[in-house]
């Protein structure tokens, strides 16, 4: 039995193909050989992971440093081969596109291995395409067509940022400042949570085209080369997202503080009308002998004319100065 057949009964084995050079391939099975063009596929969070890798020849300490369960992406060059470490957008059902999946790669002449915890959709789509023997025709390809898929998905979860951030700008949502707040919030950490892995993730696809010669085929360097400055677009892209949601904030705390402003401006002209009132009625409403007009029927009508007479005085005095 081949390490190939024996890995397809593993825990940790989710596919694998042998490809055929036309854009198909077979499932890995006791056909498998060295000299074959062979991608594997499996879960570094199995028990069995560890010691598969180790029947497959890969040297310890890239063993570790591919299973590690949190990393960075990067790019390291061992003797034997490259290991490349990415980050892919999470579409999973259920779960936050910001929780960004690790996928590693174990890169050799006439062999991939790939590895992840939770699905990843770029993958499946390859796997999807060689079935259909429509698929990459070789190791670089694969590789390349991997990455192109991933560039893809951060494409469009970057797009919808951006459509998002133009809505806000728009003004769709003002009338709801608080609201409006708190998604803008979000969306500035969103960006800042992907950014975080984007930006090192363009200098491992720029370490990939520099060291990857003597594996890579000079078709996929030069593709891997047009990704990374795609990679480069959506961390600026995201940049610019921070920017405006900064902003917008900024715009938004002005709002509010207009708001604010004019509600206290209109209760400082009611209470400057209502004070020089509110004055009499209470000198007025004493209950002490000697109020002037007590004894007068005429007395209520002077001096809510003079309220009334306070009133329009004052109102001209607030025309005036133009303070309505």
């Amino acid at each position: 039995m081949s390490v190939y057949e024996k890995l397809t009964q593993t825990d940790s084995f989710v596919f694998g193909f042998a490809l055929d050079g036309l854009g198909g391939g077979h499932n890995l099975d006791g056909s498998g050989s060295d000299e074959k063009q062979v991608w594997c596929h499996l879960d570094f969070m199995q028990d069995d992971c560890r010691s598969n890798l180790e029947s497959l020849g890969i040297p310890e300490h890239a063993i570790d440093a591919i299973t590690r369960l949190d990393t960075r992406p990067r790019t390291m060059v061992y003797e034997s081969g490259i290991l490349l470490l990415l980050r892919v957008i999470n579409l999973n059902p259920g779960q936050d596109p910001n929780d960004m999946v690790s996928l590693r790669f174990w890169i050799e002449k006439n062999r991939v291995i790939t590895l992840r915890h939770r699905k990843v959709l770029s993958t499946q789509d390859v796997k999807d395409e060689i079935e259909r023997g429509a698929g990459p025709k070789n190791l670089s390809e694969t590789i390349s067509t991997i990455i192109e898929h991933i560039a893809d998905r951060i494409a469009d979860y970057v797009d919808a940022m951006e459509a998002r951030m133009l809505q806000f700008e728009e003004g769709a949502m003002i009338e709801n400042i608080v609201k409006t707040r708190a998604e803008v919030s979000n969306l500035r950490r969103e960006a800042a949570m992907v950014r975080r892995y984007l930006a090192p993730q363009r200098e491992a696809l720029e370490a990939l085209h520099r060291l990857g010669a003597a594996i890579l085929g000079k078709g996929e360097l030069l593709y891997i080369q047009e990704l990374t400055d795609r990679i480069t677009r959506y961390v600026e892209d995201l940049d610019l997202v921070r920017e405006k949601a900064i902003v917008l904030q900024e715009e938004l705390m002005n709002l509010m503080a207009q708001q604010q402003n004019e509600r206290m401006y209109v209760l400082s002209i009611v209470a400057a009308i209502f004070l020089p009132i509110s004055f009499v009625t209470g000198l007025f409403g004493m209950n002490v002998a000697g109020l002037p007009g007590v004894e007068t029927p005429e007395g209520f009508l002077y001096v809510f004319s003079g309220m009334v007479v306070v009133v329009v005085v004052i109102l001209g005095l607030f025309r005036l100065k133009k303070w309505l």
